[in-house]
């Protein structure tokens, strides 16, 4: 899968976890700003094979890596396998990118912070995960740190949601027409964040990259602002032209998953200045321009149609 441009300025960008919510977003924005993008899914590259990376970085300006073990859970009784993509394949692109004068963008995870704060947390605050996940994420964010110290770039996101992946937003949309309540926890704060608007960010964060303006290191690439689920639950219903009232607060302790989830994912945005760029968008501003994407519209139909509530 790529797209062929003419900004030739920006040179050729690899895009690996193509297939993705985030990995196809990246290409789309790469596609309209006329930049020359390879998109590599899972079955394209194994991130984890270094001589099949080290082929597919040379002659590469820029690499977005959206691949990742997403499944949170899962890596609490599978942590090997989760670090072997999300710490030991990283590290194998850094040693690629490093090799090629390639720069890296890694998409890594409020995940690696504790989440026991009570402010945002900046970008250089002391890490501590909570569960398997994190800790495999951390491994890639200190491979990037350590092999690439001024072309690397690892960009935290959280709570993100998407036209073209499972997520949470989706989930409730589709919940809408088959419950009349939904009963969703409100004592984890975050910033919901739209993989459309975190794609473009990684794009200009690339291009101010290439030109010199952006120092590496970690940026925090959340909207700006802060709620709960139960929040996010409500306003996705009410954009949507449902009643929020049908979603009704509840605690963690009704929903006892494998992996611990920090409390407090909310993080600072202080970095992009040093980029030249501003914070992203409200999380409420992103999200009604997302709602207004095909799946989304879809999905807000059918829960009116189809819901008794």
């Amino acid at each position: 899968m790529s797209a062929h441009g003419t900004n030739s300025a920006a040179g050729r960008w690899v895009v690996t976890g193509a297939a993705g919510m985030l990995g196809q977003d990246v290409l789309a924005v790469l596609k309209d700003a006329g930049i020359e993008a390879a998109g590599l899914g899972r079955a394209d590259l194994d991130i984890t094979d270094p001589a099949a990376v080290r082929a597919a970085v040379e002659g590469v300006a820029v690499v977005v890596n959206c691949a990742a073990w997403t499944d949170v859970d899962g890596a609490e009784t599978a942590e090997e396998a989760a670090t072997a993509v999300n710490g030991t394949g990283v590290r194998v692109l850094a040693e690629a990118c490093a090799a090629a004068g390639a720069r890296l963008l890694h998409v890594s995870t409020d995940y690696v912070l504790p989440g026991d704060a009570c402010e945002p947390y900046r970008e250089d605050a002391a890490t501590g995960p909570v569960n398997a996940y994190g800790r495999g994420k951390l491994a890639g964010e200190q491979a990037v740190a350590e092999l690439l110290p001024q072309d690397g770039y690892v960009v935290r996101t959280a709570w993100l949601y998407g036209e073209h992946g499972p997520n949470f937003v989706a989930t409730m949309l589709k919940l809408a027409a088959q419950r009349d309540t939904l009963d969703v926890v409100d004592d984890q704060h975050g910033q919901p964040t739209w993989s459309y608007a975190l794609a473009r960010r990684l794009v200009e964060l690339g291009l101010a990259a290439l030109a010199g303006r952006a120092p590496g290191g970690v940026y925090h690439g959340t909207a700006s602002g802060r709620t709960t689920w139960w929040g996010l639950a409500r306003e996705s219903y009410r954009l949507s032209g449902l009643d929020p009232e049908r979603i009704r607060p509840t605690t963690s302790a009704a929903f006892v998953r494998p992996a611990a989830r920090p409390a407090f994912s909310v993080l600072a945005h202080d970095r992009w200045a040093e980029a030249g760029l501003a914070p992203l968008a409200d999380w409420r501003e992103q999200l009604a321009e997302a709602l207004a994407a095909p799946a989304f519209t879809a999905l807000a139909g059918s829960a009116r149609n189809g819901s008794t509530g």
